[in-house]
């Protein structure tokens, strides 16, 4: 399987996981998925609360429920916001947490409900990461 059937299949995953995320204040949902190094894959929703600051994004709760399965390494991610006919890519926080566990290169996807997709990496999302650039990973 070359690698854009395979970001095809994580971006479905992320399409049918974003029918599962509970937004009933913002009506944005979110849906992420994850390729792990041993090549299952992982997805998360996002989880909104009243309390906004409470929200936990889908991307997050994707690496959480991957950590939480005993992975730690991840060679690709895919998000959809259907509600978005624009691409709409991982919020800060997430770029933050995404870094921790994804090299520069690895294959980001994102995309709305449109047509325009958005194919580009963690370093393009995240490029002055301080944690790799002081251990000297990259």
């Amino acid at each position: 399987m070359n690698d854009s059937t395979k970001m095809d299949k994580l971006f479905l995953e992320a399409q049918n996981m974003a029918k599962m995320a509970y937004a009933p204040y913002s009506k944005f949902r979110v849906g992420a998925a994850l390729l792990c190094k041993d090549g299952s894959i992982v997805t998360g929703v996002n989880v909104e609360n009243r309390s906004f600051g409470l929200t936990t994004c889908a991307e997050r709760n994707a690496v959480s429920t991957a950590i939480a399965m005993g992975q730690r390494h991840f060679l690709a991610l895919a998000v959809c916001t259907p509600d978005s006919e624009e691409p709409v890519g991982p919020c800060g926080a997430c770029r933050q947490v995404l870094s921790e566990f994804m090299i520069p290169d690895t294959p980001v996807r994102f995309a709305g409900s449109g047509q325009n997709q958005v194919n580009t990496t963690i370093g393009e999302l995240y490029p002055f990461d301080s944690l790799h650039e002081l251990a000297g990973i990259h």
